[in-house]
């Protein structure tokens, strides 16, 4: 091979990222678009998608930002078909948008048992049901949906986000499975703790400010979960998305794929 690095280029290839204003889903749109591909940055945060967009742009990629609930089946549909009329092909879908929720399952209300599988779980499968309407005639595409390292390592007072993330790896490895005929691969990240806003919710002081003492305890006990000593950043889940969305991939699906320093080990 000539060029050792063409499976991992996206040229003429276009992809969706949701939760792309922010986070995990800002690097990966980032980074697949450096790698060629034409990307739809969808959030609800509309102007935080556009900020990212305009980045991306700025660098000599081309991003479009759309605005998204993607807890609803109509919004997530009309994303797909959007993102598919301005690029005129799918060959890419990462499935980032997520939210927390804290507390133990004894006390959680319905409401929130609603939100938090609307917005993480549900929301991958409209986006992969929709995604296969376009990918599945086309005979080609992968699907990179996220998990969490909680699907391994239960931890208190994080049931319900433990519940919706074991979802998203099951209906990863089923539509796997399922889709594979039609010349699709469906992988899940499964990120360790990485410093985004996700996990600075926990780190921030009355006032709001990040307390820098609560920042470097966190910070101290992840690298202590760690045989490598480390805490993740968004781009570690990024270059691991880039590999599943590219052809170097091509003899990959329906696996859960662990960026977490080690802090977490499936059995």
């Amino acid at each position: 091979m000539s060029d050792v690095f063409e499976p991992f280029r996206l040229r003429g290839r276009a992809a969706i990222v949701t939760g792309a204003a922010s986070g995990i889903g800002a690097a990966i749109a980032e980074v697949l678009a450096a790698a060629g591909a034409r990307v739809a940055l969808a959030d609800v945060d509309r102007e935080g998608a556009e900020t990212v967009a305009q980045g991306i742009r700025a660098a000599g990629g081309e991003a479009r930002a759309f605005p998204c609930d993607v807890s609803k089946r109509s919004a997530v549909d009309a994303l797909v078909a959007a993102a598919h009329a301005a690029f005129g092909r799918l060959d890419v879908l990462c499935n980032v948008a997520g939210v927390p929720s804290d507390g133990p399952l004894a006390n959680v209300p319905e409401a929130e048992v609603d939100r938090v599988l609307g917005i993480n779980l549900k929301s991958t499968l409209f986006a992969c049901q929709a995604a296969l309407r376009f990918m599945g005639p086309q005979r080609s595409g992968s699907i990179v949906n996220v998990a969490s390292a909680v699907i391994d390592s239960p931890a208190a007072g994080y049931g319900l986000y433990a519940i919706s993330k074991a979802g998203v790896a099951s209906l990863t490895q089923t539509l796997a499975l399922e889709a594979g005929p039609l010349g699709v691969r469906v992988n899940a990240l499964a990120p360790g703790a990485t410093l985004t806003a996700f996990t600075r919710r926990h780190l921030r002081g009355p006032d709001g400010a990040i307390d820098a003492a609560r920042l470097d305890g966190f910070v101290n006990a992840m690298r202590a979960r760690s045989p490598l000593g480390r805490v993740g950043e968004a781009i570690d889940q990024a270059w691991l998305a880039l590999y599943l969305a590219s052809d170097a991939s091509r003899f990959c699906t329906g696996q859960i794929w662990r960026a977490n320093g080690g802090q977490a080990l499936a059995r």
